[in-house]
């Protein structure tokens, strides 16, 4: 990632994106060039996992498979005049996101030291030091015989 996005920020074209898509093919792993990526961030089993392009993610930022930080669905005009302005989600340092969870938008920041549980979908901003988990579910189960 750190010489794609050198590449991709110094106007180099088309190899910075042929680069991730090797990377993806090999590791499960789509980071796309453009993101911007602090220091000391770790992805744990990382199959699934998306980052898109104008996403920003801190220092000290852990994520697990399968999580997407990714653009809000927009009609093809809307996509139009967002070409060149922030689509992706702002992730601040210290931030944790567990499995096969969902943050989308430009606006969406989730603030500095949070805790985002697990199939959690976010498109709204989360103060710092705040934890976001589903409740849980009941689990039923019947006897099929």
């Amino acid at each position: 990632y750190r010489i794609v996005h050198f590449l991709h920020i110094n106007g180099v074209p088309l190899i910075p994106r042929i680069m991730t898509e090797y990377a993806h093919s090999r590791t499960g792993i789509d980071i796309h060039p453009g993101a911007k990526i602090g220091e000391s961030f770790f992805i744990d089993h990382g199959t699934g996992v998306v980052i898109g392009e104008t996403t920003e993610i801190g220092n000290r930022v852990r994520i697990y498979q399968g999580v997407t930080l990714g653009a809000l669905s927009l009609s093809k005009e809307e996509c139009e005049s967002l070409r060149n302005k922030k689509r992706h989600p702002t992730i601040e340092d210290d931030v944790i996101i567990y499995a096969n969870a969902t943050i989308l938008g430009g606006n969406t920041v989730i603030g500095r030291g949070s805790i985002i549980g697990g199939n959690v979908w976010l498109t709204e901003s989360i103060p710092p030091n705040t934890e976001v988990y589903l409740k849980k579910p009941e689990l039923l189960m019947r006897n099929r015989s």
